[in-house]
């Protein structure tokens, strides 16, 4: 029987199955539960033959004890549950036997899924956080409803159509907050120096949804390019980045892969092909069903615009983010610098499901084009889930089958995650500036500097008495003693950190967060070992290229910020 027969069988079935729903009594639910399943048992019999009937009779005995026990737990229990909750949060349970990121997709959650996929979505223009328990505007996105509206880093929006943002989730007022093109949305806005709320009414309009988010030059030569994640229109953001780039004068390239937890793999491969030779491959994907044997390999390939690159990642760079990541270390075509990667090499494919829902369920493995697997150990779902790298790391180079070689013959190890070609750890920061980092000290700080004080050009240097303004605003607020601020303040690392997050704030409060993101680079340890080793990058490029009888990469003159 041809599937195309096989789903017109199937939809008739659900179409009894609806009728005899709408004819029998809803005072015993359950019943018509039992009733349907043993209808679609018989459905599946006639298409399936004598092999699936054999099995049908355990199949009604386990669905009859489920639905038994969804009844005896809806009636019985001691407090109110709905049969909704009982059933996903059942679904939920049978899914995480399987893997840590095979998933149940309650409708909401599918919308919000297959929303994030997407280049644009409608809404205000604003990046919005939770501060201090409020929702606050980070930065309004130019160009937008919002930033004409003249919507400000710092503002608190108090309430949504009327009703308090207080007791609402960070993803409930963004959900509320968006909305179709055109409409609008009534908020009240609370800003710091005014006596009376703003009200505002604000159009909704079509916001680009960018993963490709400022790339800039850091210096002459090298150009920095962060990529958040990967959804429909990151292939494009990234080729129009690097022609963007390569106009400025770009000979290097830092390419920062940090916090990038995955997306859409026919976007990581477009992107891949933007690095790698002809014909190289990207990732394989193995799995259990035939059709999840797959090779994907660049069919447009790069052209000789190919710069040196430095890639950083972290223990936050996982899936999507680690393919290319493998796929660039792998072909000698760039450096990996950083902490090693999450280790998510499971492949999911999203079925929906009845109800607006749907599944992402895990239908494969990915391999590197050297033939590591991603996917580090889950058998502990525990230290999966908390695990810091440390035992990813401890593992590499004991068993001689995790070694594996690149197209240059570089030792690469496997035992799941891209470990980098030269691991340097992020600054730490200690428990005082953690403290104020969680507290929004240095933002709310830079947002109450930048209306007191004068600040016109990019090339504003902080003053001397910056970190003792700071100090004395602190104390007021009660924030830390003035012995706990003194004993951070007296290490010249700490110093250093607070005025460069002051610095970073201030220019985010003043002109955007793009001049917010160059400060904090400037003071970058992982950013700044990336700079010092793209010789060593260069050096790599020119004998992949040379392997491919390619042209040399032109030297590069000396190179920092």
């Amino acid at each position: 029987m041809s599937r195309a027969a096989a789903g017109e069988i199937f939809r008739a079935w659900g179409r009894v199955v609806k009728r005899i729903g709408t004819l029998l009594p809803m005072r015993r639910p359950w019943k018509l539960t039992a009733i349907v399943l043993f209808i679609l048992c018989l459905g599946l019999g006639t298409l399936m033959g004598n092999r699936l009937l054999a099995l049908t009779d355990e199949a009604q005995d386990l669905l009859r004890l489920y639905t038994e026990m969804v009844h005896v737990v809806h009636e019985q229990y001691g407090g109110e549950v709905s049969y909704e909750d009982l059933v996903h949060s059942s679904i939920g349970g049978m899914l995480r036997t399987l893997d840590p990121h095979t998933s149940f997709l309650a409708p909401r959650a599918y919308d919000s899924m297959r929303e994030s996929q997407q280049t644009s979505f409608y809404g205000l223009g604003i990046l919005v956080g939770m501060r201090n328990g409020q929702l606050t505007v980070i930065t309004p996105i130019d160009g937008t409803p919002a930033s004409r509206l003249g919507l400000r880093a710092g503002d608190v929006i108090a309430a949504i159509e009327g009703e308090s943002t207080e007791t609402l989730s960070l993803d409930e007022a963004v959900r509320r907050l968006k909305g179709p093109k055109g409409t609008q949305v009534n908020v009240t806005i609370v800003r710091r120096g005014l006596e009376k709320p703003l009200e505002l009414a604000i159009t909704r309009a079509e916001i680009p949804q960018t993963t490709v988010r400022y790339p800039y030059m850091l210096n002459e030569e090298t150009a920095y390019l962060a990529i958040s994640d990967f959804n429909r229109g990151t292939g494009r953001e990234v080729a129009e980045a690097l022609a963007d780039l390569r106009s400025q004068g770009m000979q290097s390239l830092i390419l920062d892969l940090r916090g990038n937890g995955g997306g859409l793999l026919d976007q990581a491969i477009v992107v891949a092909e933007q690095f790698l030779p002809a014909g190289a491959k990207i990732v394989e994907t193995r799995g259990r069903t035939r059709d999840s044997f797959q090779d994907f390999s660049a069919s447009n390939p790069a052209d000789d615009q190919v710069v040196p690159v430095v890639v950083l990642v972290g223990e936050g760079t996982a899936s999507a983010a680690e393919i290319l990541a493998g796929a660039i270390q792998d072909h000698d075509v760039g450096l990996i610098v950083g902490t090693p990667t999450w280790g998510k090499g499971l492949v999911q494919t999203v079925y929906s499901l009845s109800y607006g829902a749907g599944v992402a369920l895990t239908t494969a493995k990915y391999y590197t084009p050297s033939g590591r697997l991603i996917q580090r150990d889950y058998s502990s779902y525990f230290d999966y889930s908390f695990d810091d790298g440390s035992a990813t790391v401890a593992a590499i180079g004991e068993d001689p089958a995790e070694v594996f070689l690149t197209d240059l013959g570089r030792e690469v190890y496997g035992g799941g995650g891209i470990t980098p070609d030269i691991e340097i750890e992020p600054r730490r920061l200690n428990e005082l500036l953690q403290y104020l980092l969680g507290h929004s000290s240095f933002f709310d700080f830079g947002i109450d500097y930048s209306r007191e004080h004068e600040i016109e050009s990019q090339d504003w240097i902080p003053p001397a008495d910056l970190i003792a303004e700071f100090r004395q605003w602190l104390l007021d607020r009660d924030v830390a003693t003035d012995e706990e601020i003194g004993e951070a303040l007296d290490e010249p690392d700490t110093r250093e950190i607070v005025e460069r997050y002051l610095h970073a704030e201030i220019f985010n409060s003043v002109f955007g967060i793009e001049a917010r993101y160059r400060v904090l680079a400037s003071g970058d340890s992982q950013v700044r070992r990336a700079l010092e080793v793209l010789e060593e990058a260069r050096d790599l490029l020119a004998r992949r290229r040379a392997l491919d009888g390619r042209p040399e990469v032109p030297a590069m003159d000396a190179v920092g910020f």
